[in-house]
């Protein structure tokens, strides 16, 4: 197989709006034991995130780690912990989920690949997606 990166994107973190008043104001300092719901070890970012996290010198509480993207945000839709998610997707996020932005995280990004048999992405499907892409990151 072949892997062709589509594209990267800082992180934003985002919270039920509630908590999210609380974090906004002072970040990162204000993640210092708040309730935070970590992305699983498969995920790419997590490695970055959490040297992001000592660099920052927060130790946010870790309520919950998750593989599942969607769970994670139902979560964060109860008010359970924040989270984070790609920058290019904010909107959707906060449309989707009625959740709010606390902060980005300029410094940790997360890179989107199409792994394909071809070595090049010869199918016009997948040059839309790849130049689409390109054209959010």
């Amino acid at each position: 197989g072949y892997s062709t990166l589509l594209g990267e994107s800082t992180l934003t973190v985002f919270a039920a709006p509630a908590l999210a008043a609380r974090l906004a104001h002072g970040f990162p300092a204000t993640l210092d034991g708040a309730p935070f719901l970590l992305p699983g070890e498969d995920v790419a970012h997590r490695g970055a995130l959490l040297q992001w996290f000592e660099t920052q010198r927060v130790r946010p509480s870790i309520v919950a780690e998750f593989d599942d993207s969607a769970l994670m945000k139902a979560f964060a839709q109860s008010g359970t912990g924040a989270f984070v998610a790609p920058t290019t997707i904010a909107d959707t996020v906060c449309h989707q989920y009625g959740l709010k932005v606390v902060g980005e995280i300029a410094e940790v990004s997360s890179q989107v690949y199409a792994i394909t048999t071809e070595r090049r992405l010869s199918h016009p499907a997948m040059q839309a997606i790849r130049d689409r892409a390109g054209k959010m990151g």
